[in-house]
């Protein structure tokens, strides 16, 4: 069964979950100490779990290794936490998809999410990518694709 997890940081994080919500999709995924983000506590409508004793980088790592694969979005090169994630899939030996915004447009990488989840053991997918403050079109992009993936998605697995 599907399932989107995140760190529910703004940007990617939450676009992602955004749209398993609207679309009655499994989701979740592990947060730092105090459900903290760069806009202030994540919302309780994230059925989200904290990492005890945890900052942005141990729940990144946490999302990575409880997924079956992660979605890493990004907007021309990766930095900072982004790029955290990349060596995080890579130090875990996890499967993992890159999709840079600027070249992709949603309806191409919402087949290329279907093409990912198809090669992997399970269905559970992490996203990652960049916060709303580093990227302001990072939350409506990831949306879009997320949307137009599980669209698909229901439409193959119906």
């Amino acid at each position: 069964m599907l399932k989107i997890i995140s760190g529910a940081q703004t940007g990617v994080d939450r676009g992602a979950l955004d749209a398993a919500l609207e679309n009655k999709v499994s989701c979740g995924g592990w947060v730092p100490e105090g459900r903290k983000a760069e806009d202030g506590v994540i919302a309780e409508i994230y059925p989200v779990r904290v990492l005890a004793g945890a900052g942005y980088s141990q729940r990144t790592r946490k999302n990575v290794q409880d997924s079956d694969g992660t979605v890493i979005i990004y907007y021309g090169m990766l930095s900072g936490g982004t790029e955290k994630t990349l060596r995080y899939c890579q130090d875990e030996n996890k499967p993992c998809l890159l999709l840079d915004a600027l070249e992709v447009m949603p309806e191409r990488a919402a087949v290329r999410i279907m093409t990912f989840l198809s090669g992997l053991e399970g269905e559970t997918l992490n996203f990652a990518g960049p916060r709303a403050s580093g990227e302001q079109r990072a939350y409506g992009y990831t949306k879009e694709v997320v949307n137009k993936f599980i669209k698909m998605y229901k439409h193959v697995t119906a």
